[in-house]
Formats: C-alpha cells, sequence, structure tokens
C-alpha cells in the first residue's frame, strides 16, 4: 500500500477525471471551475491559486438540477435541497460513496479510513429538541427559562 499522496494539478485532475467516465461540464461565465457528474451523484471542483484543486461544491446525489447534501438523523439519512427534502436509499448512499471516492482518487485528495468505510453525512441532527444545533445565543429560551429568569428578578431587593 503506497503512503505517499500524489496531488494533481487541476488540468491534470480534470483529464484524469475524463479519462475515467466523468461528465465534466465548465460553469457558466467562470474559468477554472468545473461540475463533475457520474452515477447521478455531481460535485464542483475549482483551481486554486497555487494551481492544484479546490472542491467548490461537495458531492452530492443529483435531484433536478440540484447537488443535495446528505442529512443523518439517526434513525435515517435524508436527502435535502432547498426545495426538498427525501429519504436517501442504498442505491443513493452507495453512488454518493462510489463517486467520492472517485472524485478524491482523481484529484490526489487523501482517503480516510473512516470515510472509506462508508457513505459520510454533511451534517448530524440525532437531537430532536428543536432549535438545540443552533448557536446558544441564537437559541429561544425555552419556559422553564423564561421562567427562572423571572423568579431571579422579583428576587433582587429593589
Amino acid at each position: 500500500m503506497s503512503k505517499t499522496i500524489k496531488e494533481r494539478s487541476y488540468e491534470e485532475a480534470v483529464t484524469w477525471l475524463r479519462e475515467h467516465g466523468f461528465d465534466v461540464l465548465e460553469a457558466p461565465a467562470t474559468p477554472n471551475r468545473v461540475f463533475l457528474k457520474k452515477y447521478g451523484c455531481s460535485a464542483a471542483i475549482e483551481r486554486a491559486e497555487n494551481g492544484e484543486v479546490k472542491l467548490f461544491a461537495k458531492p452530492g446525489y443529483l435531484i433536478g438540477s440540484e447537488i443535495s447534501r446528505l442529512i443523518d438523523k439517526g434513525y435515517q439519512k435524508f436527502l435535502k435541497t432547498t426545495k426538498s427534502e427525501i429519504p436517501a436509499t442504498a442505491d443513493h448512499l452507495k453512488a454518493i460513496h462510489q463517486f467520492a471516492e472517485e472524485l478524491r482518487e482523481g484529484v490526489g485528495a487523501i482517503s480516510l479510513y473512516n470515510e472509506s468505510l462508508g457513505t459520510v453525512s454533511d451534517r448530524y441532527v440525532y437531537d430532536r429538541v428543536k432549535d438545540r444545533d443552533e448557536p446558544e445565543p441564537e437559541r429561544p429560551k425555552r419556559p422553564w427559562e423564561k421562567a427562572s429568569a423571572k423568579a431571579k428578578k422579583s428576587k433582587k431587593p429593589a
């Protein structure tokens, strides 16, 4: 097993991806950025300032013409776009995993052990308490927090 990683330049990566069955579509009005499609999935890469590859849009399953995000809610994985959220099937997950592995190989990126075991979600939402994933200052006050604050105010001497 090789321990050295050969990072490819943007041009080398695009050539490798084309040769390995990826549909490479130039981004409109954006030079040095391409959208990649294969297995019903898509991602976007662009040329970094140093000439290497930079990931612009993470791999996801295509729903309509939009790249979906994989959300894990603990009991089920979902494909989420700006317009819809559908349950992810085993076929969806397999396609995303295969696409992401081939993309990493094509651009010369590191393939991590945990990612090689299966599909990694973009977001994990195991907790079903509403707004808990928001930063603490932005969370709405819970009824017991409001009552506690009210009780503290009434105990202060005037």
